[in-house]
């Protein structure tokens, strides 16, 4: 009588493992796809117009703009070439620094 009713509960877990087991393949594929498409608007697609509006920014760099580079130095932009800036961090203390380093532009808030 015992082993019967063991007999019947393990039939009844692999019915049960079955049933689960076996989902809809288009569903996990919309899931999936669905994921993606929240990735790329809420992480992808801000980083990417981030990214724009500092190259802009770093195209647009005149003589006379105040910038802050990565590294953390401040500085006025006083020659501009192809791939390198020339900035003056204090009077007569000129530096070159790649165009890529400048983080942004300098506010007066941010320099105090």
């Amino acid at each position: 009588m015992m082993m019967s009713k063991i007999l019947m509960i393990s039939s009844a877990w692999a019915q049960d493992a079955q049933a689960s087991g076996s989902s809809n393949p288009f569903s996990t594929l919309l899931l999936i796809g669905g994921m993606f498409v929240i990735f790329y608007f809420f992480l992808i697609l801000p980083q990417k117009k981030q990214e724009k509006k500092r190259l802009e920014m770093i195209n647009a760099l005149s003589k006379g703009d105040e910038v802050v580079t990565q590294a953390g130095i401040y500085g006025k932009v006083v020659g501009v070439a192809d791939k390198v800036i020339t900035l003056e961090i204090s009077p007569n203390v000129k530096i070159k620094v790649a165009r890529q380093t400048i983080a942004g532009l300098a506010t007066q808030d941010q320099a105090a």
